[in-house]
């Protein structure tokens, strides 16, 4: 706990404004059992007294800082080598002292995205009785509660906990096993910040400022800007109460009834928010839940994220991540490491050849993300997903494989760490080779059976399946009988290329990839469905506009015309209700 003076107390108890008597605060993950960057300075940073003198103090190492005119203060702190026994950091300003217990030193990571990075450990039967002897003191979580804001945020609730069996459950399972393999290997303590949240877009962790940079993700801003400018609280919250007391006479009329007469019921309505505070919105999560954290001294970060962006039509990939990550490099101050994971295969096995599909391109567009960003990473997982469940229950290998290009890339490891890559190809005597990077020790067959999800195309853009065989040690012949002179191959082009077993030494699966250019990976978006309520809605709109007709030639003032000017109206407040939500 921070141990702080009676000071700010007082000033509530008199009735003082508290920029008088400013208390001297810190943000949330600046508090016991945190773990600091070893071998660098670590930056500790919050407010206190307008022009007050804070010090930090730390394992005999100080620093001090100067609280500007608003109060605020930043400092860093020499943090040595790495230490697993808990040390005291304090933090004076004036009067008031700052005491944070159990302080460790290791390695620090940031752990984000959406559902797959926020999947507990306990959704995984499989790793009930791992669960039980977790008793790591050196590993330890600081798990980011979901929040929305509309403007960047300071700071973010949430609390340290150590690794134990009681703990662990509600971790990361990606992120625990990552943290896992790096605190064994290393030998050190390793912090986790995790902050993701289920079925969200890139564009919601990234800053609206850095989004207004690119073209695409400009006009998501323009968009949400637009709606938040027109957004009506009275009218939005008007509407909600007359959706769910529709919902409650739906719900009690259903009440007794067997499934097949209730047939299909409709969701609770949500309580309308503020477009720049609903999750998801552009900008929305990196102002609660990214920004506090910015300037966090760590080694990196790792990411799971790309399930709610793989859609047609979307911005590529290959541009919002890197913008993303450049724009929370900026915001850190540091070209930090920034590991991914490519996402799992996923639906029913596709079993033609050239079946464009967006799960398939994001994959790929990740892959160039490796070519165009520095200190970057990519665990493939296209070996691991499940037919029916976007979210595999296997978390160990992606935490693992991530690990493996930390160990590599940032502690000099000597391993086998990425993929096998395309590096290139050559059209010679009526087949393609095609050359990988990484193929360690040599290309294999993961299963020993012959290679599968080659595809080979001509010019004339038409795919076929094709014979692939390893030729050297990083190296694969690719023909066709049907393709006398190929252009172009793909591998593993599919959200699920069931039976793809192309893997170099370290037993890592190959990374789906393309020769070509060709413009047919783009998949058409979905044919607009004619729902049932569009044609309820169709229909008593034409009724509305005859009843309206029938009444123009009737007595104003009659019985009759009084009766169905109010029946029209019942009409219009009805169509008016069922009119889709943005």
């Amino acid at each position: 706990m921070k141990s702080l003076s009676r000071l700010f107390a007082v000033a509530l108890c008199l009735g003082l404004p508290a920029s008088l008597l400013a208390e001297l605060s810190l943000p949330h993950f600046f508090s016991d059992h945190m773990v600091l960057q070893r071998e660098r300075e670590a930056a500790i940073w919050g407010t206190a007294s307008p022009k007050s003198e804070v010090t930090v103090s730390f394992k005999g190492k100080a620093a001090s800082a100067t609280a500007d005119d608003k109060g605020h203060w930043r400092a860093a702190i020499p943090t040595g080598a790495a230490d697993a026994t808990g040390s005291e950091l304090t933090v004076k300003a004036g009067a008031d002292i700052a005491t944070i217990k159990d302080v460790l030193v290791g390695e620090v990571w940031l752990a984000s995205g959406q559902s797959n990075m926020f999947y507990t450990m306990n959704r995984s039967p499989a790793y009930e009785e791992l669960m039980t002897k977790a008793n790591y003191p050196g590993l330890r979580m600081f798990n980011a509660p979901l929040v929305t804001a509309e403007k960047p945020q300071a700071d973010i609730e949430g609390e340290w906990s150590l690794c134990t069996p009681e703990t662990v459950p509600g971790y990361s399972a990606v992120a625990f096993f990552f943290a896992l393999k790096l605190h064994q290997e290393l030998g050190v303590p390793v912090g986790v910040l995790k902050t993701c949240w289920g079925g969200k877009p890139v564009e919601t962790f990234t800053s609206r400022e850095a989004l207004n940079t690119l073209p695409g993700t400009k006009a998501m801003v323009d968009k949400v800007m637009a709606e938040a400018a027109a957004y009506d609280a009275v009218k939005a919250k008007a509407n909600y109460e007359a959706q769910l007391e529709k919902w409650k006479a739906t719900m009690a009329a259903a009440k007794g009834k067997s499934a097949e007469e209730r047939k299909r019921l409709p969701k609770k309505p949500a309580e309308p928010k503020p477009p720049l505070v609903t999750e998801g919105k552009p900008g929305v999560l990196f102002n609660a839940m990214i920004n506090p954290f910015a300037g966090y001294t760590m080694r990196g970060a790792i990411w799971y994220q790309g399930e709610g962006n793989a859609r047609a039509g979307a911005v590529p990939y290959d541009q919002t991540l890197p913008l993303m990550i450049r724009d929370w490099r900026k915001r850190w101050g540091d070209e930090f490491s920034f590991y991914f994971v490519q996402l799992a295969n996923f639906h029913a096995p596709s079993t033609a050849p050239g079946t464009p599909d967006p799960w398939a391109l994001l994959q790929d567009r990740m892959r160039h993300i490796l070519e165009s960003t520095p200190k970057t990473g990519m665990a493939v997982i296209n070996d691991v997903g499940e037919v029916s469940d976007i979210h595999p229950k296997d978390k160990m290998t992606p935490g693992n494989r991530l690990a493996r290009w930390a160990l590599a890339k940032d502690y000099g490891r000597d391993l086998v760490y990425s993929s096998p890559l395309f590096k290139s190809s050559e059209v010679k005597d009526g087949a393609v080779r095609v050359t990988f990077e990484h193929a360690g020790k040599g290309l294999k067959s993961r299963d020993g059976a012959e290679l599968k999800r080659f595809e080979i195309a001509g010019s004339d853009h038409a795919w076929h399946w094709a014979d692939a065989k390893i030729d050297g040690t990083d190296s694969v012949l690719v023909s066709s009988a049907e393709v006398k002179q190929p252009v172009a191959v793909r591998y593993a082009w599919a959200a699920n290329p069931e039976g793809a077993n192309l893997v170099n030494s370290g037993g890592l699966p190959a990374s789906i990839f393309r020769t070509d250019d060709w413009d047919d990976v783009e998949a058409a978006p979905p044919p607009t469905q004619v729902s049932k309520d569009f044609e309820e809605r169709r229909a008593l709109a034409t009724e509305i506009k005859a009843q309206k007709a029938k009444l123009e030639g009737m007595d104003r003032n009659s019985a009759e015309a009084k009766e169905l000017r109010k029946k029209v109206q019942e009409m219009l407040t009805n169509f008016k209700e069922t009119a889709p939500k943005k």
